[in-house]
């Protein structure tokens, strides 16, 4: 139980990276089923209910916080659910670089794929829609994956990571 209670959340994050990749959607059922086991994991591993309301208070502040940048038009809607649903794993104490990474990773990918839609596309490689996707120009860029990559790198350090350990 404890094994695959760890490997949950890694588990997530590649699906989500690898829907937003493949289809740029982030479903709401990854972010349903990622709410649901971390309450699930949470109380399996005795997290006292004052830090279960601070990780419910952080996914909160997030929420609020990717809202207003969904709104401005900065990301995707399936983006702020999942920075949300993320950091209610990861609580106050790593959300900061968690959003820190998410960042830099981001940019970083933003750059590759303006860099790949520079080059012309091959009709070979054209017929994978998801490519075609993310060579169109007026597409936007599939930021979960930053934002996945950025959690996994960061999940070592939360209290659910080091319960389960223990």
């Amino acid at each position: 139980m404890v094994t695959l209670a760890l490997f949950l959340f890694p588990a997530f994050m590649a699906f989500a990276a690898s829907s937003d990749l493949l289809a740029m959607k982030i479903s709401n059922r990854l972010v349903i089923a990622l709410t649901v086991t971390f309450f699930i994991v949470a109380i399996a591993v005795n997290l006292p209910l004052e830090q279960i309301g601070m990780h419910l208070l952080c996914a909160a502040v997030v929420l609020l916080c990717a809202f207003v940048m969904f709104a401005f038009g900065w990301i995707g809607g399936g983006d702020a659910k999942l920075a949300a649903a993320t950091t209610l794993w990861l609580g106050f104490g790593v959300t900061l670089p968690y959003l820190l990474f998410a960042g830099m990773l981001g940019g970083l990918l933003t750059l590759l794929i303006l860099s790949f839609r520079r080059l012309p596309l091959t009709p070979l490689i054209a017929r994978w829609e998801w490519i075609a996707r993310l060579h169109d120009k007026k597409s936007g860029v599939p930021y979960g994956i930053a934002m996945a990559v950025a959690a996994i790198m960061v999940y070592s350090n939360t209290v659910i990571f080091e319960r389960l350990i223990a």
